[in-house]
């Protein structure tokens, strides 16, 4: 159980951080249009008010019952649902950002809008989006987990933290241990990451 446990660590934090830095890239760039180009952003927003209407683990449910449950689907089921906050939260800065003297100042000498998204308004993105990206690669290792445990997620010979857990139910009075310990090392690694955040 502990060398499962430990290999289904690095499974966790693989796909964890993948999904962390998937959603920040689509994220951070469907933001950036958004928030400063005006005539994108209702049409954008829309369909991201659509996706966050459906419940995240619903979303990645569909997803992996569609394609083949492996690593690089996982994450992408993981990451889809959480592209719509990242870009609410990009959108937000550049509303305000934009309106900015040294952004008005480059647009007065003509800098190129990708030039101006880039130097001056992606940088003061930052800060929330380290703290938005640790919040995500938390979420990202529990909805694993749970789609593991629900048995749609990765194949049950790959051993991860929920598939450690679901197969440890049917054994649960004899062993508690085989559910309890990837449980404890999964709350305790969730917690580290939120408090890192």
């Amino acid at each position: 159980i502990y060398s499962r446990v430990i290999y289904g660590t690095q499974v966790s934090l693989i796909v964890g951080l993948a999904t962390a830095v998937v959603a920040m890239l689509f994220g951070v760039l469907l933001g950036l249009l958004a928030g400063y180009l005006r005539w994108l952003d209702g049409p954008l927003m829309r369909v991201m008010d659509g996706i966050m209407s459906i419940p995240a683990i619903l979303i990645a449910i569909a997803l992996v019952a569609m394609w083949k449950g492996s690593l690089t689907t996982v994450i992408v089921a993981i990451a889809i649902p959480e592209i719509p906050r990242v870009v609410r939260l990009v959108r937000s800065l550049v509303l305000t950002i934009r309106e900015e003297p040294y952004v008005e100042a480059a647009v007065s000498l003509g800098t190129p809008t990708w030039k101006i998204m880039l130097r001056h308004i992606l940088p003061n993105t930052v800060a929330p989006l380290i703290v938005q990206g640790t919040f995500i690669c938390a979420s990202g290792i529990l909805v694993e987990a749970i789609l593991s445990f629900l048995g749609v997620g990765l194949p049950p010979d790959i051993p991860t933290w929920g598939n450690v857990m679901a197969e440890g139910r049917s054994q649960f009075n004899e062993f508690p241990h085989n559910i309890f310990f990837p449980g404890i090392f999964l709350a305790v690694t969730v917690l580290a990451v939120n408090i890192l955040g």
